[in-house]
């Protein structure tokens, strides 16, 4: 399928329609999606509407290649993971497209990356290989332009020499980090910030207690001294990324799109404002799978935004148990 027209959407009709062109291309030329469709007994000539669509459980990204194209791989994105548990591999076989989604999802959030300057603390992701986000910032950095761009690992003092001065000089400065060295980076600096975003990642990646989403910004406004803390929206599986400009309220770029399904239920879609199970529609992922049922938990509003309300508690989404393909 051609990719070009992929990011110029420009209403729902046409994101409905690239979507059903993805469902039926990926539905016969990717075999693992295949298998599960056949396991489902899923008609796909009788599937109309999107909230139609089958969601492929994020599980099998564990245990299978889930790739709908012939082209070579041309990297592997692996999910952060814990001693002893299996990590997500993410086959890429057009790392252009990834690289177009990440960028004009930027853009079309907070403008071009060439007015920032952008200063990464991502630690636990630096400390391992084949992490996607690391890859994304990585380029925001070199497209930026700016001297002083460039990730801190465990350089809090650094930063904070840098952070400071390119604030108090009016320059206009991206902060994106993981949560818990934000933390770190507020807990041993105190700082006023007047023209800096400062975008928090999530996790605490086993560094840090878990905290709710109020309570780790509540913290970090404080410590930067800004009203509002962003956050993004990524996986190792998905290709493109949400934002969210304050509040924990999420937007997708126009290529994206997230859906809630019944969690007894998987294949039910819920309607907007109902919690359940977060699946997630990227368009930008049309050499893997575009469908996807998360782990997460969240709530979708009418206006397309959503939020994230937390995680499933058992390692398996409730409502399939088609997990097992050979």
């Amino acid at each position: 399928m051609k990719t070009n027209k992929l990011f110029k959407l420009h209403s729902v009709n046409d994101f409905n329609k690239t979507a059903l062109n993805i469902f039926r291309f990926q539905a016969t030329n990717n075999l693992v999606y295949q298998k599960f469709l056949s396991l489902l007994n899923t008609d796909i000539s009788s599937i109309k509407n999107i909230n139609e669509i089958p969601f492929l459980p994020i599980q099998f990204f564990k245990s299978h290649t889930v790739i709908s194209s012939t082209k070579p791989i041309e990297e592997v994105f692996l999910s952060s993971g814990t001693t002893g548990v299996t990590q997500s591999k993410h086959f890429v076989t057009d790392l252009s497209i990834y690289e177009t989604s990440f960028n004009k999802g930027f853009e079309f959030f907070y403008g071009s990356i060439e007015n920032f300057t952008v200063l990464a603390l991502l630690p636990s992701y630096l400390e391992r290989d084949g992490s996607s986000l690391i890859y994304m910032v990585n380029d925001l950095i070199k497209k930026s332009k700016k001297p002083k761009s460039g990730f801190y690992l465990n350089n809090l003092d650094k930063l904070w020499k840098n952070l400071v001065e390119l604030d108090q000089k009016g320059e206009k400065i991206l902060l994106i980090g993981v949560s818990f060295a934000l933390l770190d980076l507020v807990e041993k600096f105190n700082f006023n910030l007047k023209n800096t975003i400062v975008i928090e990642t999530g996790g605490m990646k086993g560094r840090r207690k878990e905290l709710i989403r109020e309570e780790l910004h509540e913290i970090l406004c404080k410590g930067f001294g800004v009203e509002k803390i962003h956050s993004e929206y990524g996986m190792t599986e998905l290709l493109s990324q949400a934002y969210s400009k304050g509040n924990g309220i999420f937007e997708c770029p126009p290529w994206m799109k997230i859906l809630t399904r019944d969690t007894e239920d998987a294949l039910t879609i819920l309607p907007e404002g109902k919690s359940g199970g977060i699946n997630v529609i990227d368009l930008a992922n049309i050499n893997s799978c575009s469908f996807i049922a998360t782990q997460d938990l969240g709530k979708t509003y009418t206006n397309g935004t959503f939020e994230v309300l937390g995680r499933f508690d058992n390692s398996d989404i409730r409502g399939c148990n088609l997990l097992v393909l050979k």
